[in-house]
């Protein structure tokens, strides 16, 4: 007979804050594609590889990737891909193709795929704090 059998009451496991065990992951990014990597990285800043996870609680590892410029992408993406960022102001977008932003910035590329990998909310923006590229 196990607890739901003798009309006992299961209750879900929570973790706190405080009892979340972080470690640290360095991922190097030479010749990985863009998008595999990214996906990767939001596993792990997420914490979806624990048993422990959560989604409502910051349970995620923190990521170091290096070799960030060595990064691949498939296809004609390099020269077709474009990354778009806005100012703010009417007729503020302006974009960029990976070619050049990678050979400009190849740290916001990694971090613009990590990042849309990630849950649109505020726990997200946390999560994203403990990526270093």
């Amino acid at each position: 007979m196990n607890k739901r059998d003798k009309g006992e009451i299961l209750r879900t496991y929570t973790p706190k804050p405080g009892e979340v065990e972080r470690q640290w992951h360095v991922i190097d990014a030479t010749d990985v594609v863009l998008g595999r990597l990214a996906s990767q990285t939001a596993i792990l800043l997420r914490g979806k590889h624990k048993p422990t996870f959560a989604p409502h609680v910051d349970t995620g590892d923190s990521v170091i990737i290096i070799n960030a410029e060595k990064v691949a992408l498939t296809g004609a993406k390099l020269e077709q891909k474009r990354a778009y960022r806005h100012s703010g102001y009417p007729g503020g977008l302006k974009s960029v193709n990976y070619a050049e932003l990678l050979e400009t910035n190849p740290v916001r590329a990694v971090e613009k795929a990590v990042k849309g990998m990630l849950p649109k909310n505020k726990l997200a923006a946390q999560q994203l704090k403990n990526l270093k590229v």
